[in-house]
């Protein structure tokens, strides 16, 4: 049984990294998705670009990511919701207000259905 594991695994893994090719930027990344999740993310990105205008972008575990001395945020779109990925401690110092969104120690998940207006200034800001 153990070893079939190692084989399915082996294969999901080969096969994923054949399909998805990481993209070389955050421009390329965008062109992968429908229009929708397309102006969500650039929605995103223009938000974070003006609260920190001298942070890089990059592309950063496949996903769009702002730098600035080290990861400042993630973020990335699935089928049924964007993801956000700031510090955990700028999560847990906003606990209350993310409280109404499924997330984790250092991710929310912004619902697609609902429009994404908790992506505040100072959650970017936080240290």
């Amino acid at each position: 049984m153990l070893v079939h594991y190692r084989v399915r695994s082996e294969e999901r893994k080969r096969v994923t990294t054949m399909n998805r090719k990481v993209p070389k930027d955050i421009d390329e990344y965008l062109e992968r998705h429908s229009n929708e999740d397309q102006r969500l993310l650039r929605q995103m990105r223009a938000t974070i670009h003006n609260v920190a205008p001298e942070a890089t972008e990059k592309i950063s575990y496949g996903i769009p990511t702002f730098y600035l001395n080290g990861n400042l945020v993630h973020f990335a779109a699935f089928a049924n919701h964007i993801g956000f990925y700031p510090t955990s401690s700028g999560i847990a110092a906003f606990k209350k207000q993310l409280g109404l969104y499924k997330g984790s120690k250092g991710a929310v998940q912004f619902p697609k259905l609902r429009k994404i207006n908790m992506l505040r200034k100072k959650w970017i800001e936080f240290p």
